[in-house]
């Protein structure tokens, strides 16, 4: 099995990928957008779960950039394209109607972020947070985008062995708030 390379906060745990991912509802064919991408881990495991996705990975960050592309070669993802820079100003060159789903897994810039995505018409939008006050400003910026559909926090724990036994040892909670467009 093909490793993982890794950058600094992340990649996102798998169990946290799959509900995310779950929220989605990502179809075959459909244009799939990875802010703040990281490893590509989200863009990786999205392209397993449907047929001829395009998936567009963004990040600011340099060394992020090269190992989305390292691990993108790696498992043989060639339905990408990887870009660098401000998410934001990369959103803002795509056509209106052309974002089926977007995963945001960066927090710098959210709120216009959103915005751009609520412009270009983006279908489901969700967003993983690990800090309390992204959260509430994801869903307020929602809220006022008319977008909110709901929020989860979710924990997950692994088994550890101890003394010949096993105990369960949580990783840090992840909150993911998720977005639709046409929402009343």
């Amino acid at each position: 099995m093909t490793e993982l390379m890794h950058v600094s906060g992340g990649p996102t745990k798998p169990e946290i990928i799959a509900v995310a991912l779950s929220k989605l509802d990502l179809t075959d064919n459909c244009r799939f957008f990875d802010i703040g991408c990281g490893t590509g881990a989200v863009s990786i495991e999205a392209s397993k779960m449907v047929r001829d996705i395009s998936i567009c990975a963004i990040d600011a960050r340099e060394q992020a950039i090269d190992v989305t592309k390292k691990n993108f070669e790696a498992f043989k993802i060639t339905n990408a394209h990887v870009f660098s820079g401000e998410s934001s100003e990369i959103l803002e060159k795509q056509d209106v109607g052309s974002i089926d789903c977007a995963f945001i897994g960066g927090t710098k810039n959210i709120s216009r972020v959103l915005e751009v995505l609520a412009e270009k018409k983006a279908k489901s939008i969700v967003v993983n947070a690990v800090r309390i006050e992204t959260v509430v400003n994801v869903i307020n910026k929602m809220k006022e985008l008319d977008l909110f559909d709901e929020v989860l926090h979710l924990i997950v724990s692994r088994g550890a062995p101890i003394t010949g036994e096993t105990m369960f040892k949580p990783e840090n909670p992840v909150y993911v708030v998720v977005g639709r467009s046409g929402k009343n």
